[in-house]
């Protein structure tokens, strides 16, 4: 058995994984609603905001719920990086990663909150293997991921019996995510990507769990991940 979906906000929907789960929210009968930066392919219901702005994101969240009544979930798949140590990355750089990974996560959140409590609705947050283990030239990456996955542990307990709360953690997916860095901060040629669809599917199943079961946490890796366990 599973849940109807009706509207799902999908943070970073425009690319990625993101773009990936809105099409598997329409798939399965639900509306995507996209916030992004950029404009989403196929069509989809849409806010562009910049979400490192959390003001501009929580108004964001404002302007569709009142377009959509029936949200009935969230999964927040906006992220960014920008690697180097510590003392390389600048200050606005470094907070800029922390700001859409995390603060937006709990921005957007926060803003639909009182209306999943009222459909019974379900979160899905997005981490990543990187937020069970520290890795060198990542520090506001990790520092992010790490606070995802301590930021939707408290929040289960939070909101236990009225919003379901599930923790992604993702390995490397073959997206562009890595396309923009230096050579050494990428995938080597041979290394074996998720594709972004394949994890998609696992953020649906949590979606569509009927009421009063939970998937608390869903851990999605290629069988070679070097950053699991």
């Amino acid at each position: 058995m599973t849940a109807e979906l009706g509207a799902v906000i999908v943070t970073g929907g425009a690319s990625g994984l993101g773009a990936a789960v809105a099409c598997g929210v329409a798939a399965h009968g639900g509306t995507p609603v996209v916030l992004d930066r950029r404009v989403p392919p196929g069509g989809f219901d849409h806010e562009v905001v910049d979400l490192a702005d959390t003001d501009a994101a929580e108004a964001a969240v404002d302007r569709v719920l009142a377009r959509h009544p029936d949200v009935h979930g969230i999964v927040t798949c906006a992220g960014t990086d920008v690697p180097g140590a510590l003392d390389a990355v600048d200050r606005g750089t470094w907070e800029r990663v922390v700001a859409v990974n995390l603060l937006s996560t709990a921005a957007t959140i926060r803003a639909a909150l009182p209306q999943l409590k009222r459909t019974h609705g379900r979160v899905v947050t997005v981490a990543s293997t990187l937020g069970l283990r520290g890795a060198g030239d990542a520090t506001a990456y990790c520092a992010s991921k790490f606070g995802v996955v301590g930021f939707t542990r408290a929040l289960a307990a939070e909101t236990a019996g009225e919003v379901g709360v599930t923790l992604l953690v993702p390995g490397g997916m073959s997206t562009a995510f890595f396309a923009d860095r230096e050579e050494r901060y990428r995938p080597p040629p041979d290394a074996r990507l998720s594709p972004p669809d394949e994890v998609a599917d696992a953020v649906l199943y949590a979606l569509t769990r009927p009421a009063g079961v939970e998937v608390r946490e869903l851990l999605v890796c290629p069988s070679t991940e070097s950053s699991w366990p």
